[in-house]
């Protein structure tokens, strides 16, 4: 990478200070608190405050899911892609990212991912550069995570599960790139619904065979023959180094 380069990327990501987005609000300074939202209602106080506070919670995830349809539902086809936020701006596989984003832009197909660094940069980037529809799906966490300068389209959550539902209700298929436990989660959430038939007609494609090689291994060798699974669950997966057939799978469908 130039030092042109690099120095436009600084200045295409120069951000405030410090600060964490909850859902529509902003905080900054002291202003930032030291729980997430999804954390408060997920822990079990020994007190009985939850009678009286998660009833309204409600009506915020109500809230969550309403602005989430209304910002997605014309976003016309689109893929999702996960991966490491943790993936350099230098590695192979964010160039393959971007590359990604690039093609399915060119294909009419637009790109959707958490918004972060990392594969999601690289994806939300290379849409972007091709003028594609370029959206990112944010979520609050302790340490925050703001959105990255590619995203057109942005929306943050509060709740994890709101933000599941909109990266599958409004993408065709998954492409996983390699990551960690949030990818993870990603991947086998859309592999038991397609499994649970809670969805259909929804490629999951796996990038990079040397990665993923060991887990369809695992899969098939110990999981499938401990009879958990099936050979069907197993065969959904696409596994390939190629951007070409990605790309086919989405154009094709």
């Amino acid at each position: 990478m130039s030092d042109d380069q690099r120095a436009e990327d600084q200045r295409v990501e120069e951000r405030a200070e410090d600060e964490r987005v909850k859902g529509p609000v902003l905080l900054r300074r002291d202003r930032i608190e030291s729980t997430t939202t999804d954390q408060r209602l997920l822990d079990s106080p020994e007190r009985s405050d939850w009678v009286h506070t998660d009833p309204w919670r409600v009506l915020r995830i109500q809230a969550e899911f309403v602005e989430g349809f209304g910002a997605l539902a014309e976003l016309g086809p689109a893929v999702s892609i996960f991966g490491s936020a943790r993936t350099s701006r230098d590695a192979a596989d964010y160039a393959a990212a971007r590359e990604l984003g690039r093609r399915l832009a060119d294909a009419g197909i637009g790109v959707i991912t958490g918004g972060g660094p990392g594969i999601m940069e690289a994806a939300n980037r290379g849409a972007c550069e091709r003028g594609g529809v370029s959206a990112g799906l944010g979520i609050e966490l302790p340490f925050e995570e703001k959105m990255n300068a590619w995203v057109d389209l942005g929306v943050n959550f509060r709740y994890f599960f709101a933000r599941k539902t909109m990266f599958v209700k409004y993408a065709q298929g998954f492409v996983v790139f390699p990551g960690g436990f949030g990818t993870f989660d990603e991947l086998f959430e859309a592999l038991t619904l397609a499994q649970t038939r809670k969805v259909t007609q929804f490629p999951v494609v796996l990038y990079g065979t040397a990665y993923w090689a060991g887990l369809l291994a695992w899969l098939r060798d110990s999981v499938m023959e401990y009879g958990a699974i099936s050979a069907d669950d197993v065969d959904r997966l696409v596994l390939t180094d190629d951007i070409d057939e990605i790309v086919a799978q989405f154009v094709s469908s």
